[in-house]
């Protein structure tokens, strides 16, 4: 029990101190938009990293513990074998869910809100009341489904009350999916969104003081078959109908918990792509006005872990409470450093307690990272790093293109000499299209160049521009081996010997099919040879279509 006090203190701390960065900064983006303002790049992009990576567990925690929770129905414990299957599946189906676009209401999500509270509340009064009473007793203890240690005693207690203490801070991590939310609730954004967290506060603050106290009376264990809710509703309800609303409204309760993952993830990624730290496409909006490349990317990284881990709770938790907890201590110290800056009416008492949410948290995130290193914490601490470097990488990547883009008073663009190149086989309706595209463009230079592989295939292609009266010059490349892309590659090397400020067009007649089946029965070579062309400099290439009728 004073581990539940505890959390439940560091929770009023968190929540009141986050209640001041919700009005400071009601356009979201939470702890990353606070550090960019307050306390430069690096703590920002520490930031940012923590954030999308507690972003990505929370789906693929939440997915997890939400298959636990059915798999811990006893009729349904066949399915274990199967929960990787079932977290993908689940995590498809939001996915595809969020790139159709999913109005950010609370009406959809309000039933199993209001039955999962209305559910755990039950299972804490009717539990409490059965317990004092002497109705029921401890959970029976299952040795052969344990999946825990037992301790005493001395540095190894204590080392172990810190562990629980951890375990129990990550109930906190909903609440800076608020803060970088707040667009998404209605007028006035910042005084609903500020409510919100209240409620919130309180709620969640009440069911994990009662929960906490209940299962300190029943004693429920860590187990391999079944989640500590699913003991403690079969104890207390019984297998009937309540306990199977009760597991059921808890899937629903951790699916909807993924699923905020999917509007703060896209829409921090948008943020920090916009500031040039990720890349361009995910701030972009799809067709259904929404991040469709940061849904996608979300998905599957979440879908990653879940393989990664076996779908399994307990090793995934472990990794969640690093980067929510590093995010928190930076938002808050941003928040001390705003307002020292704006001086606005009663800054002093705000500095005060984004002061002391900021130490707070800052103590739990080591306690987190010492007591859970082993167990898996170590992961973050390497990963956030490396983001960090990515978002370093690809920001120098924008800065070097822009510089290049750049243009001065003094630029001046080089005059162009102009060799236009078709490439050709057999003479066919295409091929004469493209030469025709060709001699519009007026070039200083036309040719026409085949790849031939023997003599006889050379004999033809000469004879057919005879035929046609081609009056463009046709130069034949010899390829004994069929290869494309390496002698015409060759061949416009050559060309550049000879003319080297010469801009050189290639130009590729292609035919284009009626079906996708039938594209497939064709040739792709001049695929490779445009991927190959397009990184020549001083290359242009163009392809002539030529439809089918």
């Amino acid at each position: 029990m004073p581990i539940a006090i505890a959390v439940a203190l560091l929770l009023a701390i968190v929540v009141t101190s986050y209640r001041q960065t919700i009005f400071a900064y009601p356009s979201g983006g939470g702890s990353y938009v606070v550090s960019r303002e307050n306390l430069g790049e690096t703590p920002s992009l520490v930031a940012g990293a923590s954030l999308l990576v507690d972003y990505i567990l929370t789906v693929a925690v939440s997915i997890s513990a939400g298959v636990a929770a059915i798999i811990s129905i006893p009729a349904l414990r066949g399915l274990a074998n199967h929960r990787v299957e079932l977290g993908l599946a689940l995590i498809l189906l939001i996915s595809l869910a969020n790139l159709r676009g999913i109005k950010e209401s609370g009406r959809i999500f309000a039933a199993p809100t209001y039955i999962y509270i209305v559910m755990l509340t039950g299972l804490i009064a009717y539990g409490l009341y059965q317990s004092f009473t002497g109705n029921i007793g401890t959970v029976p203890f299952d040795k052969e489904a344990f999946d825990g240690t037992l301790a005493s005693g001395g540095t190894l207690g204590l080392f172990l009350i810190l562990k629980g203490f951890s375990s129990g801070a990550v109930a906190l991590t909903g609440v800076e999916a608020i803060s970088n939310g707040v667009p998404a609730f209605k007028r006035p954004e910042s005084k609903n969104a500020a409510a919100t967290l209240t409620w919130m506060a309180f709620i969640l603050g009440g069911l994990f003081f009662g929960v906490s106290l209940l299962a300190h009376r029943i004693q429920p264990y860590p187990s391999h078959d079944q989640t500590v809710f699913s003991q403690m509703g079969l104890l207390v309800f019984g297998s009937g109908p309540l306990y199977l609303i009760l597991q059921f409204a808890t899937a629903a309760i951790l699916t909807l918990a993924a699923n905020t993952a999917y509007a703060d993830f896209p829409r921090l990624s948008s943020i920090i792509a916009a500031d040039g730290y990720l890349p361009k496409q995910l701030a972009n909006r799809g067709d259904r006005l929404v991040f469709s490349n940061g849904v996608l990317v979300l998905a599957v990284t979440a879908s990653a872990l879940i393989v990664g881990f076996g779908g399994k709770t307990n090793a995934l938790i472990p990794l969640y409470a690093v980067g929510v907890f590093t995010s928190f201590t930076l938002s808050q110290a941003g928040m001390v450093v705003h307002h020292r800056k704006e001086k606005e009416q009663g800054w002093k008492r705000n500095m005060v307690l984004n002061g002391v949410g900021s130490f707070a948290t800052l103590v739990v995130l080591l306690i987190v990272a010492v007591t859970k290193f082993s167990s898996g914490a170590w992961v973050p601490i390497v990963v956030i790093p490396f983001i960090i470097m990515i978002f370093r990488v690809i920001h120098k990547h924008y800065k070097s293109v822009s510089l290049s883009l750049a243009v001065t008073a003094d630029y001046k663009t080089r005059p162009v000499n102009h060799t236009v190149v078709v490439l050709v086989g057999k003479v066919h309706r295409g091929v004469l299209e493209a030469l025709a595209y060709a001699r519009s463009l007026n070039p200083n230079r036309l040719i026409a160049v085949c790849i031939v592989s023997d003599d006889e295939e050379e004999a033809a292609v000469v004879e057919s521009w005879r035929v046609f009266d081609i009056e463009i010059p046709l130069e034949l490349v010899h390829s004994p081996y069929r290869e494309l892309t390496g002698p015409v590659l060759a061949f416009i090397d050559e060309l550049d010997a000879q003319r080297d400020n010469d801009t050189v067009t290639v130009v590729i007649p292609e035919f284009v099919v009626d079906s996708w089946w039938a594209h497939l029965l064709h040739n792709q070579s001049a695929l490779v040879l445009k991927a190959r062309l397009l990184f020549r400099k001083g290359t242009v290439v163009t392809s002539v279509p030529y439809h089918m009728e």
